[in-house]
């Protein structure tokens, strides 16, 4: 028997993802034998005391990521610190053997890997929505947070522009509220790979266009290289 395909998912926040990975994981498995793949989760946040976390976390003015710590909490971490420790980690993945590196974050920015292949979330996304968004007229984005709307020009370029919102996918934000503003869209994406199939069905109840969620567009690139 072949060995398995083997995937290390890795999140900006702290692991296990039990909010992200078993739902991305129904996707890319589905109608594959039992023992096809095998996969292990890495957190940047990992094994962090709460002093180091607090080192960690976003100040005014500073761009941003939200991310979820293992207790379910919300947690806003500074882009560059993130991003440091990120390709740190990146690099000691790179020598474990994996098969693929999936990304779990629709923002990071990563340096380059010797030996295994990477699945960029943010990568994957916005050249979807910027393929599909050349044809309409009016593009919706949901983001986690508030402060990354007024970022959002200085960290991803669609055509055009686009309307945005926030709500963020861990603390429990009104969802359907922030959807409503974009009922007059014609293309909607979900920019946050914490949004879930619940929370897509929530925004489809708001808004006529079609919604595309962060996960299920990286699961699919996912299962095309198994």
């Amino acid at each position: 028997m072949a060995p398995p395909f083997k995937i290390a998912f890795v999140t900006i926040g702290q692991t296990p993802r039990i909010d992200l990975v078993p739902e991305m994981m129904d996707d890319i498995t589905l109608g594959l034998p039992d023992g096809k793949i095998a996969f292990e989760e890495f957190g940047v946040l990992d094994g962090m005391s709460p002093e180091e976390l607090d080192g960690m976390r976003a100040v005014e003015g500073e761009h941003s990521f939200a991310t979820r710590l293992a207790t379910g909490e919300e947690m806003v971490s500074s882009k560059p610190r993130t991003e440091e420790k990120l390709n740190d980690l990146l690099k000691s993945i790179d020598q474990q053997g994996f098969n693929l590196i999936v990304l779990l974050c629709t923002g990071t920015r990563i340096d380059p890997l010797e030996k295994t292949l990477v699945v960029e979330a943010q990568r994957i996304v916005d050249s979807t929505v910027e393929a599909l968004a050349a044809s309409a007229s009016r593009l919706g984005v949901i983001l986690p947070l508030e402060r990354q709307v007024n970022d959002f020009h200085e960290r991803h370029v669609f055509a055009g522009n686009p309307s945005l919102v926030a709500a963020s996918p861990y603390s429990g934000e009104d969802m359907a509220r922030s959807a409503a503003k974009l009922k007059d869209c014609d293309l909607v994406v979900m920019h946050c790979m914490g949004y879930s199939a619940e929370m897509l069905e929530t925004v489809r109840a708001e808004v006529s266009a079609p919604v595309l969620l962060s996960r299920r567009l990286v699961a699919g690139v996912v299962r095309q290289m198994i």
